[in-house]
């Protein structure tokens, strides 16, 4: 950040094309390879920095779901991200679509998570209404992570597109996008990324598309490099995920978000699964041993079924606990009744876990708590 400030005050329009990260090419090289990698990217081509979450969203939806005749229809999950909830349902208006056809996973009586069996039981079911579906990798509320390779893999099968959210799954879970054939994905740069609130967004658009991609919308970003500024009437429209890039990205957030990558490419995501998996584990042990008769664990016990999110309800006044740890320096997440507790592998130690759970004891045992 500070390098891409100095180059603003001291060249000006010149930083353009100039410094280390040049404005002008700030979501290319080196950052598309890094996050190729860490969704699991065939290559470069099959990944953009972009926008925000939301507008790459809608970009790619509108690309993908092209409604015709009774085949319309468009899977979500019910308790979806804001995000994912109101783009789907506006795409639907603005296409003339109504939202009979948008239809809407939930759990089993009873239950938090999603089943895998009953989600793929919808999809053949439907199968012949559905012209879109679109999940998370990791549902936010619950922290469960879905069968993304599993319920890809159906949807490719059946000629039905697939895009995923991976606002909470990206820098958090092993991706592999490309090997399990999803159409596209999306996602944020300022949770597990470490990007900054408001961070620049990114895209995956499968090859398998590049040379007879969907109709969608474009930009001046759309066009190639090479020939982007001979002003051409006609768009010289890049291949790959790059034809979905409108304008020019913002410099300062690529650089920060660079920054981030850069720590990512140093350790590896081999050795940040590890590690999450004995991070979150020791967490749910703690949690189970010392506190079962106060709170109950919503993500799934599978490791395989979640990255470094636990989601606790509990039986006690949850806005008071979640405010005295607050004030105990514990930084936690409150929707609703649900706290979200994550400890992050790049960032977070085993004595942060156990300092949390002597903290929430401490907490629970407080008599204006109870």
């Amino acid at each position: 950040m500070a390098e891409q400030l100095d180059a603003w005050g001291n060249k000006g329009i010149f930083m353009h094309t100039s410094g280390r990260v040049p404005a002008a090419y700030a979501d290319d090289q080196p950052a598309k390879h890094i996050i190729a990698s860490i969704v699991g990217a065939a290559d470069e081509s099959e990944v953009g920095i972009m926008n925000g979450l939301t507008v790459n969203l809608h970009l790619l939806m509108l690309a993908f779901y092209k409604p015709q005749g009774t085949r319309n229809k468009i899977i979500i999950e019910d308790h979806a991200f804001p995000s994912d909830r109101y783009a789907v349902k506006s795409l639907m208006r603005v296409l003339g679509v109504s939202e009979d056809q948008l239809i809407m996973l939930r759990p089993r009586e009873g239950e938090y998570i999603l089943q895998t069996q009953d989600i793929l039981k919808v999809i053949e079911v439907e199968k012949d209404n559905l012209a879109l579906i679109m999940l998370p990798g990791v549902q936010y509320y619950t922290g469960q992570k879905l069968d993304m390779e599993a319920i890809t893999r159906v949807a490719v099968d059946l000629d039905i597109r697939i895009g995923w959210d991976l606002a909470h799954a990206v820098g958090n879970i092993q991706l592999k996008m490309h090997e399990w054939g999803a159409d596209f994905a999306v996602w944020c740069s300022y949770k597990y990324l470490n990007s900054g609130a408001g961070g620049i967004s990114g895209v995956f658009f499968h090859n398998k598309h590049h040379n007879n991609p969907p109709s969608h919308l474009q930009g001046w970003w759309s066009n190639k490099q090479e020939t982007r500024f001979e002003m051409r009437e006609i768009i010289d429209a890049s291949v790959g995920a790059e034809t979905f890039r409108l304008c020019n990205p913002p410099p300062w957030l690529a650089a920060l978000h660079l920054a981030s990558l850069e720590i990512f490419k140093e350790v590896g995501m081999k050795k940040i699964l590890e590690k999450q998996f004995l991070l979150t584990g020791y967490l749910e042990h703690l949690l189970t041993l010392k506190f079962s008769d106060k709170l109950e664990i919503l993500t799934p016990k599978n490791p395989a079924e979640r990255g470094c999110q636990l989601s606790l309800v509990f039986r006690t006044k949850v806005e008071k606990v979640f405010a005295r740890l607050q004030e105990k320096g514990v930084i936690c997440d409150l929707r609703g009744q649900v706290m979200r507790v994550a400890p992050v592998p790049l960032y977070n130690t085993y004595k942060d876990v156990y300092m949390f759970t002597r903290i929430l004891g401490e907490t629970l045992s407080a008599q204006n708590v109870l």
